[in-house]
């Protein structure tokens, strides 16, 4: 039955893992706080390097910006008032800081899937079409898919925002989970919330599994033309370093595939356990695997995207000789740098 006069909760209270004991808040609010300042120090790192080194800046390396800069919005949305939960004790949240927050974690989850599908597209027309590549993808065009993604990720969590704000909730305001999202706010609302569930589960399905599926095209594509270059080339010593360069590049998208494939795979089941009766999980399992795509990919996307890029590296290297006062000579042998008086 819904609640007389649509009457709402002034605030709700992050619960985190309901099985948790308390001699482990400590602990865990620590873990969280390491996973956080992580997180956000390798990712705003990229950022950084990118503003000061004008050779990075192409297209690569702007949708590398987006998605550092994404990855570094949702886990300052999502993280603070859960270590605050656990350290403090407070995991109080205004109804309108609650849906703030569910807002921006389904804004940032849709981002991070619009730019995966960018920097997919963008690996596929530089190998599948590397002739073509310089003159498609420009800085100025990347830069405008990146500002796309942006301004379009707030369409689709804005229609699970605009529902839940419609929505009565006058019952318990606990929600049990580590944030304020969809999965946590719909079994607080005051009567049938099945059809806005509905419709949020559809949006979310849209929103991460239409770029997953040009994302598998993508690398279906790359994987055929690597494999082919390879097989067109074998026998001739002098297209050697080609061979191993496009090995490289396979090995370099088989990693990116894995983070891919966390970020999507454990979504589907989470979202998927309300139409699925044999397929259930408890409060603590649901949180654990949520927490883990959502917060994994953003803690090692600085490492598998940007620290193994050849240009990243020599970047750093030469950062790492002129603080210990060594340069390299024009024939890359390093020299001590000598001081005038």
């Amino acid at each position: 039955m819904p609640c007389a006069n649509y009457t709402r909760v002034s605030e709700f209270v992050i619960v985190g893992f309901p099985s948790l004991q308390p001699e482990y808040f400590d602990l865990v609010a620590w873990f969280f706080f390491f996973l956080y300042v992580t997180t956000v120090v390798g990712n705003l790192l990229l950022v950084v390097v990118f503003a000061l080194e004008h050779s990075l800046q192409k297209p690569m390396y702007i949708i590398m910006v987006s998605l550092a800069l994404s990855d570094t919005g949702f886990s300052t949305v999502a993280l603070p008032k859960l270590i605050a939960r656990y350290w403090w004790n407070d995991g109080s949240l205004g109804f309108h800081t609650c849906l703030f927050q569910e807002h921006m974690i389904h804004y940032f989850g849709s981002l991070n899937s619009l730019i995966l599908l960018t920097m997919a597209l963008d690996r596929y027309l530089a190998i599948c079409f590397p002739l073509r590549y310089p003159m498609v993808m420009t800085n100025q065009t990347m830069t405008g898919l990146t500002l796309f993604c942006w301004v379009v990720a707030h369409i689709f969590s804005g229609i699970s925002t605009i529902n839940f704000a419609m929505m009565p909730f006058c019952g318990p305001n606990q929600i049990i989970h580590a944030f304020c999202d969809t999965m946590s706010l719909t079994p607080l609302v005051c009567g049938d919330s099945r059809q806005g569930f509905r419709a949020a589960f559809a949006t979310a399905m849209f929103i991460l599994y239409v770029p997953l599926a040009f994302i598998i095209f993508s690398y279906i594509c790359i994987i055929i033309s690597v494999l082919g270059m390879a097989t067109r080339q074998v026998g001739f010593s002098s297209f050697y370093p080609k061979i191993t360069g496009r090995m490289k590049t396979f090995s370099t998208c088989a990693t990116q595939g894995c983070i891919i494939s966390i970020y999507y795979i454990p979504r589907f089941f989470v979202y998927s356990t309300p139409f699925f009766p044999n397929l259930t999980m408890t409060p603590d399992k649901r949180i654990a695997t949520t927490l883990f795509y959502s917060l994994f990919p953003p803690l090692i996307n600085p490492f598998i995207y940007c620290l193994r890029t050849k240009e990243i590296k020599q970047i750093f290297r030469r950062w790492v000789q002129k603080r210990k006062g060594i340069t390299p000579t024009k024939h890359g042998q390093i020299v001590a740098m000598t001081m005038s008086h």
